[in-house]
Order: structure tokens, then C-alpha cells, then sequence
């Protein structure tokens, strides 16, 4: 009967989600209540829900003061000359021009919010690509596989979604994909080379006369006072003693970003009404995110303890070949990229991965190896190839391409991104063969 139950919340959430019925906030509350009324559990549901709440909060708190701290970063300049340096260096060269793209959104999705970055990196390179005559399909190719990569950042959509749904620390999903991100990476700037390669084959060098500075001008995103070059020097040894401490785990990432975020602020805009205005705009890339996961917090707390999901992981155990229970980590980190055309990221991460990292763990395998494993794919190098992501309509809406032949220009060299940090993940033993 809880088995049942709990197959009836789960399409219920993802019938209601996918069909844009209800929003996802909405749905996870209203299918939590419905559900736990429906199973018996009325007077016990506070308490239940209270227990999601709680464990998802760390996380939460994490995604504000990380949101807030690389906002600020953006907002007073810190990756600003770096990128006009890059800008003013590949000059009339397609293959430099590719290869800067890929540099420039790496430092650009540092904020972990996809839609800016694309609103920044296209607006910065379009005029580029358009002026030299370059296929506007790279620019779109190399941005979505730039910024898919980092989308695993800690504070990125996807990590969050993972943790909160399967009630994990942030650290241990994200510090053992480290060396696969890093793969990752150097895969988009070896393909970024590919590609720019073949562009200045076909066009050659073009000569530009003071074009680069102008489009490096674009990067701006937000207007703020200039800052003395010994602010500028403050923010960036900040900014890699907060990068160092992450990956040491010295504290946790929450009270890490707090305290940097705290301390920039301070430095950068002393007076208390500046401070205020800094937080209040960039107010809607964090409260969405944030109440997205204390909903699901909800969700997965009624969800987990009533039981269901244990009572549905045994059913799929059951129906499970025996040989294939521990190859399941690396079924989801291949699967996950196409299963990104079928559910949006919150219907994966909060309706299939649950059920899948229970099933798992009867078969001997954590539920961490799961979470890192959705994260090789799905809404990483997945999210610029998904018709359910708003922000994959932001980037080509914005590079003026169709979505059909981007997402065919695209998907090969994603699905090698989730490969080359597939088979780097195996080899840290971040996740098992």
C-alpha cells in the first residue's frame, strides 16, 4: 500500500510539474499534504515536514550567501579586467575567439545563475562572432558547454537540487567530482579548440581595429562606483583564500560564504544603505532557488518519513536483475544527459533520483555515488540541450539560432563532456564501476 502511495505522489508531482499545472513550489507542498492526508499521517505531517525542512536548510543558507558573494564579485569588477585582457588579445583570430568564449563563461557562470551567464557572455560576443562572420551555432555550442560544466559548482541549480533531495552535504557530492570537473573542462576548452579551428579554416585572420575593448565594455552587467586598485587586489585574494578553504572543507561552505560575503561587503561598500542596495539586487536569483528548496525540503520530508520511498525502493529491488543493481551509478551518469529532453531538473532530481539512490542502496551502493552521478548529466551538460529549462530559450533567443539544430550542433560534444567526466569520475572512485 505505501509502495502504491508513494508512485501516486511521485507522478502525481511529475504530472503536475511537467504539465505546468502548478509551479513547482506549489506542487510540492499541495502533493505533500495531499498525500500525507490520503496515507493517515494528518497529526504526525507537521513534525514530518518540520524533519525535511531542517535538513535541507544548510543548503539553502549556502545558495544566499553564495548567490550574494559572486554578485558582488560581478558588481564591483573583480573578473572585469582578466576578460578584457582575453578580449583584447584574440583580436580578427577565429580559433583565439572560440577558445576565449569557453574562458570567459567558465569566469562568468562563477555565479551560478545559467541565465546571466548567457545574458552576459552573448552580449559580450555576439557583435564579435557577427563582425568576423563565425558561425553563430559555436558561440551557442561553446557557452552551453562551458557553462554546463560549471553548473556543478556547489551553489549551482544542480548540486543543490541534488542535495536537498537526496538530504546530503553539499561537500560530499561536490569535493570528490573535483578532478572530473577539471576534466570536464579541459574537454570544452579542447573542443572549443576543435571547433575554432575548423572557424579559422574557413574564414582565416581578420584584422579588427580597437573592436575588442568595445565588446569587452559589454561585460558590464551592473553599474557601479570604480573601485582603487588595492580593492580590486583585496577582493581577488579573498576570492582564491574562499575557493581554498571550499575545497579543504575547514568549515562548512554555509558559514564559508556567510563570512566572505560579510567581509567583501564591508570592504567593498561601507555605508549601511549601500550594503543594503547591494543585497536587494541580486534578491530575486536567490529567493526563488532558496524557497524551491525548503519546499522540497517539505516534499521529501513527508515523503521519507512515512516511509513510501522505502516501500517503493523495495518494489523496484525487486524487479531489478541482480547483475545490474551495482553498475547503477554508472547507468544514471550515462543515462542522465538524455533523460534531460524527458524530466526538467526538478522533476528528476526531486521525483526520479530519490527513488533511485533508495533502489541503490538495497543493492550496496550510497546514495552519494547516485547524486554525483546525475550530476555527470543531467541539467550539467544536459540543461542547454533541454526544452524544459527557460534559460536554454534565454541563449538562443539571445545567439538567434534554432533550437532543433542546436541542439544537434550541440549534443555530441555534451555527451562527450558527461563521458570524459563519467569515466574521470570512476577513476577517483567518486563513483563505482
Amino acid at each position: 500500500m505505501l509502495s502504491l502511495l508513494g508512485f501516486g505522489m511521485i507522478v502525481t508531482f511529475l504530472f503536475l510539474v511537467i504539465s505546468k499545472r502548478l509551479s513547482v513550489v506549489v506542487a510540492f507542498i499541495f502533493v505533500a499534504i495531499l498525500f500525507g492526508v490520503i496515507g493517515g499521517f494528518s497529526a504526525d505531517m507537521g513534525d514530518m515536514m518540520m524533519k525535511g525542512i531542517l535538513k535541507v536548510a544548510p543548503t539553502a543558507i549556502m545558495i544566499v550567501f553564495a548567490i550574494l558573494y559572486f554578485g558582488l564579485m560581478i558588481d564591483v569588477g573583480l573578473f572585469d579586467p582578466m576578460i578584457s585582457r582575453i578580449l583584447n588579445i584574440v583580436k580578427g583570430d577565429p580559433l583565439k575567439v572560440v577558445m576565449a568564449t569557453a574562458v570567459i563563461t567558465m569566469l562568468v557562470g562563477l555565479d551560478g545563475d545559467g541565465s546571466s551567464t548567457f545574458l552576459i557572455t552573448v552580449s559580450a560576443l555576439l557583435p564579435l562572432y557577427t563582425k568576423l562572420g563565425m558561425n553563430r551555432l559555436i558561440l551557442a555550442c561553446v557557452i552551453s558547454l562551458s557553462a554546463g560544466v560549471m553548473n556543478m559548482i556547489p551553489w549551482g541549480g544542480p548540486l543543490v537540487r541534488a542535495a536537498a533531495s537526496l538530504q546530503l552535504e553539499v561537500s560530499d557530492l561536490f569535493n570528490p567530482l573535483i578532478p572530473a570537473m577539471a576534466a570536464g573542462l579541459m574537454w570544452t576548452l579542447f573542443s572549443a579548440y576543435l571547433l575554432g579551428k575548423r572557424e579559422k579554416a574557413r574564414l582565416g585572420t581578420i584584422h579588427l581595429k580597437g573592436a575588442s575593448m568595445a565588446f569587452a565594455e559589454q561585460l558590464s552587467a551592473h553599474e557601479t562606483p570604480a573601485k582603487p586598485p588595492r580593492i580590486f587586489w583585496f577582493n581577488a585574494l579573498l576570492t582564491l583564500c574562499l575557493m581554498a578553504l571550499l575545497i579543504l572543507d575547514i568549515l562548512p561552505i554555509p558559514i564559508l560564504f556567510a563570512i566572505a560575503f560579510a567581509i567583501a561587503l564591508f570592504v567593498n561598500f561601507p555605508h549601511p544603505k549601500e550594503q543594503q542596495e547591494r543585497i536587494l539586487s541580486h534578491a530575486n536569483s536567490f529567493v526563488m532557488v532558496s524557497t524551491l528548496v525548503f519546499a522540497a525540503g517539505i516534499f521529501t520530508g513527508v515523503f521519507t518519513e512515512t516511509k513510501m520511498m522505502d516501500a517503493m525502493a523495495n518494489t523496484i529491488v525487486s524487479l531489478t536483475p541482480e547483475w545490474l543493481g551495482s553498475h547503477l551509478p554508472l547507468v544514471v551518469a550515462i543515462t542522465s544527459l538524455p533523460l534531460s529532453f524527458v524530466f526538467s531538473p526538478d522533476a528528476y532530481y526531486f521525483g526520479i533520483l530519490p527513488v533511485i539512490s533508495h533502489t541503490a542502496a538495497n543493492f550496496g551502493v550510497a546514495p552519494v555515488e547516485i547524486g554525483r552521478a546525475a550530476l555527470l548529466g543531467h541539467s550539467t551538460t544536459g540543461f542547454p540541450l533541454s526544452p524544459l529549462v527557460p534559460a536554454t530559450f534565454i541563449l538562443i533567443g539571445l545567439v538567434k539560432v534554432d533550437f532543433g539544430e542546436h541542439q544537434k550542433f550541440l549534443f555530441k560534444w555534451a555527451f562527450g563532456t558527461t563521458i570524459i567526466m563519467t569515466i574521470t569520475a570512476i577513476l577517483t572512485n567518486a563513483i563505482s564501476f
